[in-house]
């Protein structure tokens, strides 16, 4: 289990939504390159990047800014939001990125999902699933889509995803905590360990996973982070304590 701290960007700084809201913005730095450089600093070896721009427009309109903390860092990078073309992923791909998440294209354009994936494998794709009350939501989380979360997994799965990231919009950016037992049902749709994203408050959140750290490959932490009640060094000890490292 690894720690991946999140920048989201949204006009070129480090961001974080409360719930997915665009109105409830906290700007916590003006340069996510030097985030990411202190994010490595502190002991991460990995980063989960959401493009809010790109969530929003359908385009990647932060691939520079993504490009810079590529060149800039030797972390491996995950990068969501606005990708919807075989374009955008090339270019991440290009970029160095290691793994490029698929969202609202998962439901909107499943024959894009599909050819991604046939293009650039299991290991390289992320289905990003983003959930309310156990509904799908689309376009930067503004959206129901109709489906369940555990449906949309198990097709995934079943074109070849490897990776998952699942996101509880109700409890993202706002320290609430995490549910275990979802992501355990999660891992049970989908056929693989999961990423956990949404609610992270501290490192008891981290502890409280590795009961269940058969169902979880990782935990995205963002605001916890940046508010001080989690630290990078304890959410990478706490991951490797879970693993039995």
């Amino acid at each position: 289990m690894f720690l991946l701290p999140a920048i989201d960007i949204l006009g070129g700084r480090a961001v974080r939504l409360a719930k997915g809201d665009y109105a409830q913005v906290t700007v916590y730095n003006e340069d996510p390159v030097a985030q990411a450089r202190a994010f490595e600093a502190a002991g991460a070896a990995w980063l989960h990047v959401v493009d809010l721009d790109g969530a929003k427009s359908g385009n990647p309109d932060n691939v520079e800014v993504i490009e810079r903390i590529l060149a800039a860092t030797n972390l491996k990078v995950e990068v969501g939001g606005g990708v919807r073309s075989m374009a955008a992923v090339e270019r991440l791909m290009a970029a160095g990125v290691t793994r490029v998440v698929l969202g609202t294209a998962l439901v909107r354009d499943p024959a894009f999902a599909r050819e991604a994936v046939a293009a650039y494998g299991g290991s390289a794709l992320v289905a990003g699933i983003d959930a309310k009350g156990g509904e799908v939501a689309v376009s930067g989380w503004c959206e129901g889509s109709g489906i369940t979360a555990h449906e949309l997994a198990r097709r995934m799965a079943a074109v070849g995803y490897e990776h998952l990231v699942y996101t509880d919009i109700a409890r993202d950016g706002m320290q609430t905590g995490l549910d275990p037992q979802a992501y355990v049902l999660m891992h049970e749709a989908f056929g693989h360990p999961v990423v956990a994203s949404g609610g992270v408050a501290s490192v008891a959140d981290v502890e409280r996973l590795a009961p269940v750290a058969h169902a979880v490959e990782g935990i995205i932490a963002g605001r916890a982070i940046y508010e001080g009640t989690l630290t990078v060094e304890e959410g990478v000890a706490a991951c490797a304590a879970a693993s039995g490292e």
